[in-house]
């Protein structure tokens, strides 16, 4: 069994960009039940399935600018501005979100889906590295795509 690096597990936004300085990248998919419980149940919750959902979030080392000091165009704050608060065309808007081993190697796998970016936050200690937290709600279904 071939164990995955968890450096090779990212996240792209719409434009198949990684986005910049993640550390740790996370999917969540669920499916929720319904209560049929009744009186013939003997006291026991019955369940038949549900709703599904999925999200993703993401952490990582907060930079305005690259080694080189050129500004980043695939940072946190970028993704804030164009899915969140610019008054442009793509502004709350959901957009094609990747996660997984994207790397094009036979057998990488990743998840593929429309999302909203529904969470920034941003941790600045002092003398210590300021990092951010994104965090992504699917809309509609998600697919498993196998290189």
């Amino acid at each position: 069994m071939a164990i995955i690096n968890g450096t090779n597990i990212q996240v792209y936004d719409a434009s198949s960009t990684l986005v910049a300085y993640a550390q740790t990248a996370s999917i969540t998919i669920n499916m929720e039940t319904r209560d049929i419980s009744n009186k013939e149940s003997g006291g026991f919750a019955e369940s038949l399935e549900g709703q599904r959902n999925w999200e993703v979030s993401l952490d990582g080392a907060y930079a305005w600018t690259n080694a080189a000091g050129s500004a980043l165009t695939d940072g946190a704050d970028d993704l804030v501005t164009k899915y969140m608060l610019d008054s442009g065309a793509n502004t709350r808007e959901a957009f094609t979100i990747k996660w997984g081993n994207t790397g094009a190697a036979t057998g990488d796998v990743f998840y593929t889906g429309s999302a909203f970016l529904t969470s920034f936050s941003s941790n600045g200690g002092v003398e210590d590295t300021a990092t951010y937290s994104l965090s992504f709600i699917g809309t509609a279904g998600i697919t498993i795509d196998v290189t």
